[in-house]
């Protein structure tokens, strides 16, 4: 089911398949990936936008973000956003120039983050536990953030995993819990390129996937 972002700009506007609930904490995460949100004083406000177009298509699958005063939006190009999807690798992006992403937060050498092969080896099974729409459906992706101890800090669902990843996200900036350098991420399935670079913007720790055998 589509859902689109509509910041004050066309520029920033996004359109993604994604599967319903979170719709918040998915519009945020991305634009805390696209650099546009770094903390929760930055935003405003999220709704889902009412009623309906003259042509009578309804709106209710569109959320508007409404950023704080004074949060400037940058640059960017709409080449970088347009052509999101919920694919993993590099899909959708027009150029090896838009590989490259935004980060409000200084890629600078932090503590290690140490985790034990024990606890490491115990996250995907309590990750597919708390994964209660797979439970009725039996085939969503999902993202958990653990903390180096291995408790389950956050988990959300979605049909694609860099979807679920920017529920995570977006739900920990909403919590004013950026960055997450302290966190570690678990995806199901296969970790991809744009989901390591992508944890690297939010200074998430190690990133593990969980891919059934």
């Amino acid at each position: 089911m589509p859902s689109s972002a509509a910041p004050a700009t066309a520029a920033l506007a996004k359109g993604v398949m994604r599967t319903p609930g979170d719709d918040f904490a998915l519009t945020v995460g991305f634009l805390v990936r696209e650099g546009v949100l770094g903390q929760a004083d930055e935003l405003r406000s999220v709704s889902y936008c009412a009623g309906a177009t003259a042509e009578g298509s309804n709106t209710y699958n569109v959320v508007n973000v409404a950023l704080a005063p004074g949060v400037a939006l940058p640059y960017i190009t709409l080449e970088r956003n347009v052509y999101t999807t919920s694919p993993c690798g590099l899909c959708g992006k027009a150029s090896l120039d838009a590989v490259r992403t935004a980060s409000r937060f200084a890629l600078t050498d932090s503590p290690p983050v140490r985790i034990t092969p024990a606890v490491l080896a115990g996250l995907p099974d309590r990750l597919r536990s708390a994964q209660r729409v797979f439970d009725r459906t039996g085939g969503l992706h999902a993202a958990a953030l653990f903390s180096p101890a291995g408790e389950l800090v956050d988990v959300r669902e979605d049909v694609g995993r860099h979807n679920a990843v920017d529920k995570v996200v977006g739900r920990a900036l909403r919590d004013a819990r950026l960055p997450l350098s302290e966190s570690v991420l678990l995806v199901s399935g296969r970790a991809s390129f744009e989901l390591a670079q992508g944890d690297g913007g939010q200074r998430l720790a190690p990133a593990a996937s969980a891919v059934a055998g």
